[in-house]
């Protein structure tokens, strides 16, 4: 199953950036042998875009059919790493060939313009820059591909 990551502005070289890169090839590694991946990222400009509707309809149109989408959103649920990689490995064995998890702008999403998410995910109550919320999403995605995989990575 790919796993892609779709957000809303562009990640300038920079730690973040760094980070990023780093989470995206080893998720990408880790994954191979267990039908995971690779994992990668789609940028949507923002300078084009007028409104959190016309951020959302950018999102929802870089969307393949049949993908299933995780929506980051403040008012998603905060799972633990291994509920997380559980429904990971549960899309996967059901035969989904992608799974993509967007992240808003500023404003968040305009969630009558998208599909109706498989899942609202949530990094907690706190607020998180967007730059770091995508390294952190891709830190998770490859903590739940190596959950998956049986590597040491994780620790309980």
């Amino acid at each position: 199953m790919k796993l892609r990551i779709a957000a809303i502005g562009r990640l300038r070289s920079g730690p973040e950036r760094d980070m990023l890169d780093e989470y995206l090839e080893r998720c990408s590694a880790t994954g191979r042998g267990i039908g995971l991946g690779p994992l990668s990222e789609t940028q949507i400009d923002a300078r084009t875009l007028k409104s959190k509707y016309d951020e959302s309809r950018a999102l929802a149109d870089s969307l393949p059919n049949g993908a299933r989408l995780i929506l980051l959103d403040e008012r998603g649920k905060a799972l633990k790493s291994r509920e997380f990689a559980s429904k990971l490995g549960q899309w996967r064995d059901d035969g989904c060939r992608e799974a993509v998890f967007c992240i808003g702008g500023a404003d968040g999403h305009d969630h009558a313009s998208l599909p109706r998410p498989d899942l609202m995910l949530a990094f907690g109550p706190a607020v998180w820059p967007h730059k770091l919320v995508r390294v952190m999403l891709a830190e998770q995605i490859y903590r739940a591909t190596s959950i998956l995989a049986g590597t040491p990575y994780h620790r309980d």
